[in-house]
């Protein structure tokens, strides 16, 4: 039995592969990063939106409802509280990248830079 919440057993993973092969469909997840604006300076998902997770509670309310959310960090942790958060406020379809941006350069795009 998950005593933690209801909340750990709906947060779904998705691994950069996987990612990728969605963003080239004809609905595209919406690509949510919630690390600070000085990580993004250094490497980022063309077309993400750009929430860091301490404003999220202020804006969340700009994100669609009926679309497939994923979120992302450095390493995965900020945007696994961030996709927790979404789901306890009713966000149906949330997936946390396994790894965060950094598995996304060492798995689809190695010319990324690092940190």
């Amino acid at each position: 039995m998950n005593t933690l919440g209801p909340c750990f057993e709906t947060i779904g993973t998705i691994t950069p592969l996987q990612l990728k092969r969605l963003l080239l469909t004809d609905t595209p997840p919406l690509v949510l990063d919630v690390r600070e604006a000085e990580e993004l300076t250094i490497c980022a998902l063309p077309n993400g939106v750009h929430i860091p997770l301490g404003d999220l509670p202020s804006v969340a309310y700009k994100l669609p409802e009926d679309r497939v959310i994923v979120t992302l960090c450095h390493h995965g942790r900020r945007s696994f509280q961030a996709a927790l958060w979404l789901k306890s406020r009713g966000f149906a379809e949330v997936l946390n990248l396994n790894g965060g941006i950094h598995a996304w350069a060492e798995q689809v795009d190695p010319s990324m830079r690092r940190y």
